[in-house]
């Protein structure tokens, strides 16, 4: 297949950090690793900079952008009882 010429599509990641304070936060990448760093140096997001350090608890599978944003309001939207279910299932987008 000749990609060239052609938009390479990105492959998103629904995300679960637990920050310093035990709240969870809750997003959506391209780049893990990076989204991460961005999070721990106070540069990604208003709600982990006061919480840090932040650590992954969970990820989902790669998805298209639509299922992973749509994926990220849903599992926002759980209490947290639910959303530490979400993380022992491994991140399963079946939340």
């Amino acid at each position: 297949m000749n990609l060239e010429g052609e938009k390479r599509k990105k492959q998103w990641q629904v995300y679960l950090l637990e920050c310093a304070d035990h709240t969870y936060y809750c997003g959506v990448t391209t780049d893990l690793c990076a989204r991460i760093e961005n999070h721990n140096n106070g540069s990604a997001s208003r709600y982990t900079r006061s919480r840090r350090p932040v650590v992954c608890v969970a990820k989902s599978p790669f998805m298209d952008k639509s299922r992973a944003f749509s994926l990220e309001y849903r599992v926002k939207k759980l209490p947290r009882k639910k959303k530490i279910l979400w993380v022992k299932n491994g991140g399963s987008p079946d939340a």
